[in-house]
């Protein structure tokens, strides 16, 4: 296999056979930099966190699950500098190409991971999510991807970033793949066939921009023909104050998880990553504990909502891809806009899919369901029903 897409770590790509046959036999999969291999550092997309690290001596939880269920690891993937980041850009590995959109970021910080499941160099590839990290480059690369309820997939052997976010998530290009590889990593039987109760949420695309919109729109009015929906505003009051609270409580947790090896390092960044360093995480005791506060709010405003038998319908990203070339000043912009949907399920910990159903023009746009807490393998079964509703990538040959 050649890397003709900039998805792999540079160097030699990694390779470790499955531990035996199983249900993913003959499948191959790759890792974000951020998850162990053992004998292999993790180098968490910096040269300075990977010279100043060991190489560890077991694989992390997912690496290992997925190999014991036969599949075969084929790569190392890039990711944003230590998973800060949203579009997929990275000063020193380089910035993996968006198969499907050659010309826009390919999404972030699992760049390299959905990168090489869009372009066909492996069939599924493991990703992190505390932010959006999987949602984002799913919805730019125009492939499913999964971010579960926080806590249901363990991150044993995972560089964290912020722990009360982190999540292991995957990628696939097909629906009956994505069902089957998190059927192993949740440990749990997929239904058949699922159709849920959509809520179909007024005010999250109410933020999108018209060239999402306007790409959703016939899709929601399939899904309306499709399944029971209803629509309503998600937040009493703005939408946009679950976003600024989930980066204060983010920004206190990454900058604790990473105040001491930066003193004691010194290391390179990128302009964009050294800002996020820049105040040293000074955050005022009365906001971080509002920040907690509507944590508790949202998430039982969200739980009631869905009552564990609906789903939560919304665009994934509020914008299309940018580009590649795109100024500083571009980029922050973005990264924000994205935030102010992708905390809706990073806040409140709930698992999030997103379906490659839609393009604007040749640009992909996806949609998303919010599941209810713990109800990942009912969000994966709605998922592959609505594949085939949609004939959307249900089978790898139509995708």
């Amino acid at each position: 296999m050649q890397d003709t897409l900039g998805a792999f770590v540079p160097g030699a790509i990694l390779r470790r056979p499955p531990h035996r046959s199983g249900p993913l036999s003959g499948l191959s999969f790759a890792v974000k930099d951020l998850f162990d291999v053992a004998g292999d550092v993790t180098g968490c997309g910096n040269p300075d966190w990977a010279a100043s690290h060991d190489a560890p001596e077991t694989d992390a939880w997912a690496v290992d699950v997925l190999r014991r269920a036969g599949a075969a690891l084929t790569g190392k993937t890039i990711t944003d500098e230590i998973s800060l980041g949203l579009l997929g850009i990275n000063k020193f590995d380089g910035t993996p190409l968006n198969p499907r959109a050659p010309d826009r970021v390919p999404g972030g910080s699992s760049s390299g991971s959905a990168s090489a499941v869009a372009g066909g160099l492996v069939d599924v590839a493991l990703g992190t999510d505390s932010g959006g990290s999987v949602r984002t480059p799913a919805s730019f690369c125009g492939i499913y991807g999964l971010r579960p309820t926080h806590g249901r997939i363990s991150v044993a052997g995972l560089m964290a970033q912020a722990p009360t976010f982190d999540t292991v998530g995957y990628f696939a290009r097909d629906a009956l793949t994505f069902g089957r590889v998190g059927g192993v990593l949740l440990g749990e039987q997929l239904a058949d066939a699922l159709h849920p109760e959509i809520v179909i949420a007024s005010d999250c695309f109410a933020l999108a921009d018209e060239p999402v919109r306007l790409a959703l729109e016939p899709v929601i009015e399939r899904l309306r023909k499709a399944v029971p929906t209803t629509a309503a505003a998600l937040a009493k009051g703005e939408l946009l104050e679950w976003g600024r609270h989930q980066r204060i409580l983010q920004k206190s947790e990454f900058h604790a998880t990473f105040r001491d090896w930066i003193d004691r390092v010194n290391p390179r960044f990128s302009s964009e990553v050294a800002g996020a360093f820049a105040d040293d995480g000074r955050i005022a005791a009365q906001d971080l504990a509002a920040a907690k506060g509507f944590r508790e709010v949202a998430s039982k405003r969200l739980d009631d909502v869905l009552d564990g038998r609906r789903m939560l319908c919304l665009p994934t990203s509020p914008i299309l891809p940018i580009a590649r070339d795109a100024r500083l000043s571009e980029m922050r912009a973005a990264v924000h806009r994205i935030v102010d949907l992708t905390c809706i399920a990073g806040l409140t910990g709930l698992p999030q899919v997103n379906l490659p159903v839609a393009t604007s023009g040749p640009i992909p746009v996806g949609l998303s369901l919010i599941g209810w807490r713990g109800g990942d393998a009912s969000l994966l079964a709605a998922a592959q029903t609505l594949a085939k509703e949609f004939s959307i990538g249900l089978y790898e040959e139509l995708s």
